[in-house]
């Protein structure tokens, strides 16, 4: 008898173990994650596995990138971010993974950085290469045009909100080839709206798949129309990398 407890022990206790490990398992909801990706950069994170996620299928992935208001080094603040991660823990569903990671406090998004979380969650979960898009709001939005710019040729689509980036490089180093719809208020007075008009324009005979959209009479928050949109996401999964 006691032998039949100890082997019921094991296996209840192998099975939590598995659950707690194996966080990819919960589907439909956000997991607060922290991961060492290069062996000496550890990153917080939120993860996100659409409903009735299969590793045996593939599924599009969206990089979120928070603004600057909310840098931190608790991923249980993650919880807390604007934009996706708000949808989603008010309940919303999205057929996609959603990876939302923290930058570190005083910080700015590095796409070094992004890039190997990218290539982490890559390795460890059903992630369909040819649909992976980024965006972000204020910083984040900064932080999506400089990842699109280190790596031109990775992204189907990118929304970048608010924000804006190093316009030269995004012409000359190697123009970005992603889909680019970018959202700007034209009465922010944090982050101008010509920062989105300058990435544009310098972009403009150089990638025919882009637009504006200019929000008369909105300040910097910009985000919250644009991400309630469904349209955002229709025109987002419609991209593929060829």
């Amino acid at each position: 008898m006691r032998t039949l407890l100890l082997v019921l022990a094991t296996l209840f206790f192998l099975s939590f173990l598995r659950v707690v490990q194996g966080q990819e398992v919960a589907a439909g909801k956000q997991t607060a994650m922290s991961s060492t990706v290069t062996g000496k950069s550890t990153h917080n994170y939120l993860l996100y596995l659409p409903k009735g996620y299969d590793k045996n299928k593939d599924y599009p992935l969206v990089l979120f990138l928070h603004g600057a208001g909310e840098r931190g080094d608790n991923k249980m603040d993650l919880l807390k971010f604007h934009g996706l991660p708000k949808l989603i823990e008010a309940g919303k569903e999205f057929p996609f993974i959603v990876v939302s990671p923290q930058c570190k406090p005083d910080s700015w998004w590095e796409a070094a950085e992004l890039s190997d979380l990218l290539d982490h969650i890559e390795s460890k979960y059903s992630v369909d290469k040819a649909r992976v898009y980024v965006t972000g709001l204020s910083m984040g939005g900064y932080g999506t045009w400089a990842l699109a710019t280190y790596e031109p040729e990775r992204f189907a689509a990118i929304v970048p909100v608010c924000g804006g980036g190093n316009a030269l490089a995004a012409r000359y180093r190697a123009p970005i080839e992603a889909a680019i719809w970018a959202f700007h208020g034209d009465a922010d007075t944090v982050v101008p709206l010509s920062n989105s008009e300058d990435m544009i324009a310098a972009l403009k005979d150089k990638n025919p798949n882009m637009k504006l959209t200019v929000y008369p009479g909105v300040g910097h928050d910009s985000w919250t129309e644009t991400y309630e949109n469904e349209e955002v996401y229709t025109w987002l999964l419609k991209h593929k990398l060829e």
